[in-house]
């Protein structure tokens, strides 16, 4: 009776513990599938970081070359100087081209205040000679004058003597049969030759003021003559006043070749944009570098991404702001926090599934596949605070999503 009640506990203690390993294992399925799909983990993963192409930006030998290969550099460190002599002579002969234009506008100001100055004193001319006009044109009217009162003065003194010569010549013959006395005789004849002095007089002043009129036209057709001289130097000095405008509009390319020549000189001289690491360095001092030929690569080291490759359905648990952990294969042990800043939308067509997408009709494939493997997409995960003497691009890893 014993051997059979043993023998019924340990089948009803089997039963119970083939029910609690099934059931711990439906358990832990069940929570493997759980974290499984809510917290997606890869291994299709690798570290980058973005990197630049160090290039100068002019030509010439390299004097000093402050880095070597895989060395990692500071923000604003000297990486590499190129011989700057050619490009500091042509920055002083643009300096020096300026300077000269300076100087040529100085001394055409100058000579545009002396021509402006000579357009001012041929104005003056002007209202000058055109004054001596209006006095000379006034001095001829009243000479016209003069000749006719000279004129009316010889008309009378000719009347006047007339009158005395034929009273000398009517009373002369009376004297005779004493009609007449003598003193009568030698008033007239004394009246005859004053009024013959008076039209000598009068005949003279006539000549006098036939002159003085002759001598005022002329004077007054100079004054004529010095206005017209005038007019045209003012408009002579007029047309030679030139413009600063033609110097002046230089001035830009002139600043132009001096801003072009700093920045070529500034440019000899290569800093570090950023916290990096040098790396691919295939150039030593002496090397001749040409402008836009890459010399080595810059790795920035303040940013560094996991970028995972998750399936299609593990895509609806990610979101950008999740949490996650990274692992690296150099240092396995180590987990580095990080967070997914970006999924991805879109990868490139598998030719084998729709074909090949080209001008025409669609190349679509005939085979069919029983077996359909999800797409993956990457996810990128932003690293917080990576050392910079861990990570390197294309390093594999494996990342975990841990949620919100």
């Amino acid at each position: 009776m014993e051997t059979t009640s043993n023998n019924k506990i340990g089948i009803w203690v089997g039963r119970v513990l083939s029910v609690l390993i099934v059931t711990g294992a439906i358990i832990l399925g069940l929570m493997v599938l759980y974290r499984a799909s809510y917290y997606p983990r890869t291994d299709d993963s690798e570290i980058l970081a973005n990197f630049i192409g160090i290039a100068p930006q002019v030509e010439g030998p390299l004097v000093r070359l402050n880095v070597h290969d895989n060395q990692f550099v500071k923000k604003g460190e000297l990486l590499f100087e190129i011989d700057d002599r050619p490009y500091r002579y042509a920055l002083d002969r643009a300096i020096s081209d300026q300077a000269t234009l300076e100087g040529q506008i100085s001394d055409e100001r100058r000579k545009i205040a002396a021509l402006v100055s000579g357009v001012s004193v041929a104005e003056a001319n002007i209202h000058s000679s055109e004054a001596d006009v209006t006095r000379w044109a006034a001095a001829v009217d009243q000479a016209r004058a003069d000749v006719d009162n000279a004129q009316q003065a010889v008309s009378r003194a000719r009347a006047e003597w007339n009158y005395a010569n034929n009273n000398l010549h009517r009373i002369e013959p009376l004297l005779v049969k004493q009609f007449v006395t003598v003193d009568q005789v030698d008033r007239a004849r004394t009246s005859e030759v004053s009024q013959a002095q008076s039209l000598k007089q009068a005949e003279s002043q006539l000549l006098q003021s036939r002159a003085g009129l002759e001598v005022t036209l002329a004077q007054e057709q100079r004054s004529k003559t010095m206005v017209t001289q005038s007019k045209a130097q003012h408009e002579q000095t007029q047309n030679a006043v030139t413009t600063l405008e033609p110097l002046v509009n230089q001035r830009g390319a002139k600043g132009s070749a001096i801003d072009t020549a700093r920045y070529n000189f500034n440019n000899c001289r290569v800093y570090a944009p950023f916290d990096a690491r040098v790396t691919n360095l295939t150039i030593s001092e002496g090397a001749y570098a040409h402008t836009g030929q890459q010399i080595f690569t810059l790795i920035d080291a303040r940013t560094w991404w996991a970028v995972a490759n998750f399936r299609e359905g593990q895509l609806q648990h990610i979101a950008p702001g999740m949490r996650a952990d990274v692992y690296v294969m150099s240092k396995p042990d180590v987990r580095f926090s990080g967070v997914v800043d970006s999924i991805g939308f879109g990868v490139t067509p598998d030719a084998d599934v729709i074909g090949r997408f080209e001008q025409g009709l669609p190349d679509v494939q005939r085979t069919l596949n029983w077996v359909h493997l999800a797409s993956r997409y990457p996810v990128r995960v932003r690293v917080e605070n990576p050392p910079p003497d861990l990570f390197r691009v294309s390093e594999s890893a494996v990342v975990v999503i841990r949620g919100r």
